[in-house]
């Protein structure tokens, strides 16, 4: 998998790509990363890229040209998604990552300042995705967001992949409690039967959990009636 991004402030991305799984991952070229900085792209001698609004507004908008210069740039692969990073786009969730990890290529694009040019949205962008109902400064924490939720799917990031089938968001319901040593700690043990050793029971226990917990925290998730 290819990940191309389209960002201002191409040294934001140096020490989250280069740390944890999605450092090995990268390392290992389970999945490559491109940076892209649409200043390159510019043509007058200040190098702007964001200009004021036509019909007036606070702040200033990234301009259509050299994001589009710096996207045209890019090679193409056969199975491509060009997203734009913004609080209006459709909120990041599990699914996506699972349907993103099938993608052959993935170009990023970081939105600053109020945004970008509509045009880039009607003409270029493939689909707008959203890190959930907030603003923040810029589009690049998201884009790492969706980077790692996106990578750690691919086939050797996770050492055991079978930890991935029982997580949260696996059949619309959140994770069960874990516990590790020592069995009790200030006075808190850990529940009987994860030390039963009766896998039955355990996973019978853990359903339930996953039941309740998304119930109590995110009865959205599911239909309880």
């Amino acid at each position: 998998m290819r990940i191309d991004i389209v960002t201002l402030f191409p040294e934001f991305f140096t020490s989250p790509l280069q740390t944890s799984l999605l450092g090995k991952a990268i390392a290992n070229q389970i999945a490559e990363v491109h940076l892209t900085n649409p200043r390159d792209f510019t043509t007058d001698k200040h190098h702007r890229v964001d200009d004021e609004p036509y019909g007036g507004g606070v702040g200033m908008l990234m301009k259509p040209d050299p994001i589009f210069a710096a996207v045209e740039s890019l090679p193409i692969l056969p199975k491509r998604e060009i997203i734009y990073l913004t609080p209006q786009g459709e909120p990041m969730k599990q699914e996506m990552f699972k349907d993103l990890v099938n993608y052959d290529q993935l170009v990023l694009i970081c939105g600053s300042y109020e945004g970008v040019d509509e045009r880039v949205c009607e003409h270029l962008v493939t689909r707008e995705v959203s890190l959930g109902d907030f603003v923040l400064t810029c589009g690049e924490i998201p884009a790492l967001a969706l980077i790692n939720g996106v990578v750690r799917l691919r086939p050797g990031t996770v050492g055991k992949e079978d930890s991935l089938k029982f997580e949260s968001f696996e059949d619309g319901l959140l994770d069960y409690p874990q516990y590790t040593r020592p069995p009790v700690f200030r006075g808190w043990e850990v529940p009987e039967v994860l030390r039963s050793g009766n896998h039955k029971l355990i996973a019978e226990w853990r359903k339930e959990q996953q039941i309740l917990r998304t119930k109590e925290r995110r009865p959205d998730l599911c239909d309880f009636s």
